[in-house]
């Protein structure tokens, strides 16, 4: 526990440091840039694997790093290379330019790429400081968005389709697949190597005053425009605090059942105040 607990100490301190990442938006342009991987380094981000079970052992096994290509610069996150299992969380995060105070509503904007299946990912935000997401891991959660085809316990196999967490009974089902709501089913599973434009409007109101709860609007795939996928879906914990930080986890499941190591891409990731369903830009 000791190690771990040093840990826990240093990243608190080192999530104290000044962010070279802008922390204000002009009346011309309300989207406030939290990372577009265009630098050449991650040093705003915090990566760690705080449940390595990989046997033989592979210290920090996950890869989370950005990739260069002819056109654009973006995150790449894996839990671990091909044939290593056992990192049961590969945790990223970096602290929001400014935070989503209790009774506001903000609007978050990032782009995603599925590099292969399978895998297990999810992303969103969390009100928990760093050494509280180190922590706690999953339940540091508030609004998630989940990409996986993995079974779940019960032998349920999902199927690549995006997924929001929602409240239920049922502990096998605590995520819902987004929707087409013109067809009245669910939307279809994503798709490798195309780009996915996702808005996610963010409730963090008190539960009495309807909050603790977001709203997901997609682009690409079968959606070619902007499209409401799904209405009022939960926050994961519902603590009822500022939201501080954008984080994503992966996860090669255990063992004796892994779930598979394929990357998941981020790009282009935003915040702006109030609803916002435009497409960001620079100044």
């Amino acid at each position: 526990m000791k190690p771990f607990i040093a840990l826990l100490l240093s990243i608190s301190l080192s999530a104290c440091s000044p962010s070279s990442i802008p922390v204000s938006s002009s009346p011309k342009n309300p989207w406030l840039l939290v990372d577009n991987f265009e630098q050449t380094t991650l040093e705003n981000w915090t990566n760690l694997d705080t449940q390595n079970d990989t046997a033989p052992f592979v210290a920090n096994p996950q890869i989370t790093k950005i990739i260069s290509d002819d056109h654009n610069q973006y995150l790449i996150k894996k839990p671990a290379k091909d044939g290593v299992v056992g990192n049961r969380k590969a945790l990223s995060f970096t602290q929001l330019p400014e935070a989503v105070a209790v009774g506001e509503i903000y609007t978050f904007y990032t782009e995603i790429l599925v590099e292969q299946f399978p895998n297990n990912h999810a992303f969103g935000l969390s009100n928990m400081d760093a050494s509280g997401i180190a922590k706690h891991a999953y339940n540091a959660f508030e609004p998630t968005l989940r990409v996986t085809d993995k079974y779940e316990s019960n032998g349920f196999k999902n199927d690549g389709t995006l997924m929001v967490k929602i409240d239920s009974d049922d502990k096998y089902r605590q995520y819902s697949k987004v929707q087409n709501y013109n067809s009245g089913k669910p939307a279809t599973p994503l798709q490798t190597s195309q780009w996915y434009k996702i808005w996610y409007v963010v409730n963090n109101n008190l539960i009495v005053n309807g909050g603790q709860s977001y709203d997901v609007y997609m682009q690409g795939g079968e959606f070619s425009e902007q499209t409401l996928v799904f209405r009022q879906a939960n926050f994961r914990m519902k603590r009822e605090q500022p939201l501080i930080y954008f984080f994503a986890t992966c996860n090669t499941g255990p063992q004796t059942k892994p779930y598979g190591n394929g990357g998941l891409a981020y790009d282009n990731i935003f915040m702006s105040k109030g609803i916002n369903l435009s497409l960001p830009t620079i100044d």
